[in-house]
């Protein structure tokens, strides 16, 4: 059996055309001009006949030149190339990354997007299926893990920080997925990335940090004033009996300041305990508030200032806990007689306004001393925050006044406002839901 030769391949011409197709014609139409200015007389014709010369060796070499040339392989670009396939994903991976309950990405073993569900968007920044995962998360201990789980297929846990636009802590999980029944422990088919915001409890393990460390220097200054004054009697003064009675009034005192710091912490601690229930009992604001203003007319008296009660016909009945709502008002009041001193006057207010769901019982307790800064108002109900620290001292404050306020109209699902300008005393409203016309015949009317 003969063998054939080998038939030579040729590859494709270049759809761009040569230059020496077009050199042809050029010199053919460089003879015919030449010709055409001969028979005109415009060119002499020895001219003429040396241009038509060498136009006719021109085209000679042009047609011996294409026989000589060596076909070249074309290289197909980069743009004619086909594009790399992304691994497809089934639609029920994709939905369960959709209904996942956090922030979640399903990426390639490379990094690529394949799928994220819209809680993305708020956690990290919208995501586009395709890109890079270090478009999106520009953490390089969270890239890190990803990669490395991709490797070797076991799950990690990261947590990191970030500054702008506001301070937030993250823990990201990498989980990788063997979509294709492969091996655990070996190389996945594609990682599944989530995250979860740690902002609130961060804030609360720093919250109950300077809890502690606030109550600590709260009680350790009367005490170390008790300690030092003991061993002052017990010494110097021993024999002395003015210093002793004076050391004792100011021994006393500082017992006192540790008594009401001691009761304000178990009262905020009951509160919060309980701040998830709502109390049901049916009491009224009105015989509350001439309660609190009875009580508390003494303390009045003796700063010189008068408080005022206003109330409107009728009782304006609530749902809550009576004595909580006794140390609500108190609170409120005993803070505009001490700190609304220059004012000389306290007024307490109840009316009725139209709320979202029915009428609500307004309570206003306003004094008209120095008032509050802007800049303070925003933090008065923070445990141990004092606008002026020696001033709440001197009047005998714990820090946790407010901050009982607060947590107690928490409790009775109830709204406080602050209004107040330097200058112009300080009003405090607290609105509260009035209860059924028909609860105030369960309730005593002595309460």
């Amino acid at each position: 059996m003969s063998m054939l030769p080998p038939v030579p391949v040729v590859p494709p011409a270049d759809p761009r055309a040569p230059w020496w197709c077009y050199a042809r014609l050029w010199f053919a139409l460089l003879g015919l001009v030449a010709l055409a200015g001969a028979a005109a007389g415009l060119v002499h014709l020895a001219v003429a006949g040396l241009i038509l010369i060498v136009a006719l060796a021109g085209a000679i070499c042009v047609r011996r030149g294409r026989a000589w040339r060596v076909p070249l392989p074309i290289v197909p670009s980069a743009a004619s190339a086909p594009p790399a396939q992304r691994p497809r994903v089934d639609p029920p991976l994709i939905a369960l990354v959709a209904a996942l309950p956090e922030p979640a990405l399903l990426l390639t073993p490379d990094g690529e997007i394949l799928s994220a569900n819209e809680r993305v968007a708020l956690a990290v920044g919208a995501a586009r299926v395709g890109d890079p995962l270090s478009f999106l998360v520009r953490v390089p201990e969270v890239l890190a893990a990803v990669r490395a789980g991709a490797e070797d297929g076991v799950p990690r846990r990261v947590e990191f920080a970030e500054r702008i636009p506001l301070d937030r802590w993250l823990e990201a999980h990498v989980v990788p997925l063997h979509l294709q029944g492969g091996r655990p422990g070996g190389r996945p088919d594609a990682v599944l990335l989530t995250f979860r915001d740690l902002t609130a409890q961060r804030r609360v393990e720093q919250m109950r940090a300077d809890f502690v460390a606030n109550a600590s220097h709260e009680l350790r200054t009367p005490l170390a004033s008790l300690s030092g004054f003991i061993e002052t009697l017990l010494g110097p003064a021993r024999n002395d009996a003015a210093a002793r009675e004076r050391f004792l009034t100011i021994m006393g005192a500082q017992a006192r300041r540790m008594s009401r710091l001691i009761d304000d912490l178990l009262s905020l601690s009951r509160i919060e305990l309980n701040v998830h229930v709502r109390p049901d009992t049916p009491v009224d604001l009105g015989g509350i508030l001439a309660h609190v203003c009875d009580t508390l007319t003494p303390l009045a008296q003796d700063r010189g200032v008068t408080i005022e009660l206003s109330r409107g016909a009728g009782a304006a009945m609530v749902r809550g806990d009576r004595d909580e709502l006794i140390r609500l008002f108190e609170n409120l009041v005993e803070n505009a007689l001490k700190y609304g001193l220059t004012g000389k006057r306290v007024e307490v207010g109840l009316a009725r306004e139209a709320g979202p769901t029915g009428e609500v019982a307004v309570i206003s307790v306003r004094d008209f001393g120095p008032g509050i800064a802007p800049e303070h108002l925003p933090r008065l109900t923070e445990r141990f925050y004092r606008v002026d620290v020696a001033a709440s001292r001197d009047q005998g404050g714990t820090g946790l006044g407010l901050a009982i306020v607060k947590h107690i109209v928490a409790r009775h699902r109830g709204r406080m406002t602050v209004e107040s300008s330097p200058g112009e005393g300080a009003n405090f409203t607290v609105r509260l839901e009035l209860a059924e016309e028909t609860s105030k015949n369960e309730v005593n009317p002595a309460a």
